[in-house]
């Protein structure tokens, strides 16, 4: 198995943050197979494309804002679909943030009940295009909110990046008053706008925060299952999740990365970079 480069801790006890790789796609309805292999794709493009060879010497790039050197970061390894609850669990009753990558979208429906059966409701930051908010079908990728309402605190959450809705998700969304923010609100708005509105939600508690990379437009993220068009912009997508992690969170994911469809690593190359300036906008003992 590759191995995380920033990992710079050797125990979870020592660790402030654990990346924890789920390569499973076991519960995927999509024809564009692979995401099981995004952990270890992930951490081979960060380890080869976020330093510098000179003179002997490795050295690291720095992110925009924020800084990895102060971050304690354990690399626990890819863990299968029936390890992730209890792995999660013990992470956040021992005050650690779970980084989470996978796999597909479903993993998530087990790391919010793990976070719940630990310290409760959480607000959610879900960053997809599609709401995943099926209740007709559950258990599966397109049914994580429905499947995990009993742990989901709806007001103080956010679809963000919604744009292939099914009715029936609509629907379920209004019923539990979560508020969708599209990628047209985005560009009407402005991102000042729409990160005030992220830190509306920051009433009472840190956030969970999952990010489908198809929240994206394909042609920033081709390498995902379920491509849509009229995403957000690369850009965009690492202001708003770099303003909301510097809130406070008390974990993540990053799902859907589909290798095999990528185009010159280019979607792995923005995951890496999602996932570097998301640890570095982490706040210590938060």
């Amino acid at each position: 198995m590759v191995i995380f480069t920033y990992s710079n801790v050797n125990e979870v006890s020592k660790a402030e943050i654990v990346i924890i790789g789920v390569p499973d796609e076991t519960k995927s309805h999509s024809k564009r197979k692979g995401t099981s292999k995004g952990p270890d794709v992930l951490r081979m493009v960060t380890n080869e494309s976020n330093f510098f060879e000179r003179d002997g010497n490795i050295i690291p790039i720095c992110p925009m804002r924020g800084n990895l050197n102060e971050k304690y970061i354990f690399d626990y390894g890819n863990v299968n679909r029936e390890e992730l609850y209890r792995t999660v669990f013990h992470l956040v009753s021992n005050n650690k943030i779970p980084i989470v990558i996978g796999g597909d979208h479903s993993i998530t429906t087990t790391i919010l009940q793990a976070i719940g059966d630990s310290i409760g409701k959480i607000g959610l930051l879900y960053f997809d295009a599609h709401p995943d908010f099926v209740s007709s079908t559950t258990d599966y990728y397109g049914s994580v909110l429905a499947d995990s309402t009993e742990w989901i605190d709806f007001n103080e959450s956010l679809l963000i990046g919604t744009r292939s809705a099914e009715t029936e998700e609509l629907e379920n969304a209004k019923r539990s008053q979560i508020e969708i923010v599209t990628p047209l609100d985005i560009n009407e708005k402005g991102i000042v706008k729409i990160m005030d509105k992220v830190k509306s939600k920051y009433n009472k508690r840190r956030k969970y925060i999952s990010i489908d990379l198809d929240c994206l437009d394909p042609a920033y993220a081709p390498g995902v299952s379920v491509p849509s068009a009229g995403g957000i912009s690369s850009i965009d997508l690492i202001t708003l999740i770099k303003h909301a992690v510097s809130l406070g969170i008390v974990g993540m994911d990053i799902v859907e990365l589909s290798p095999d469809f990528d185009v010159n690593d280019t979607t792995s190359l923005l995951t890496s970079r999602i996932l570097l300036e998301s640890i570095a906008s982490i706040k210590s003992s938060q």
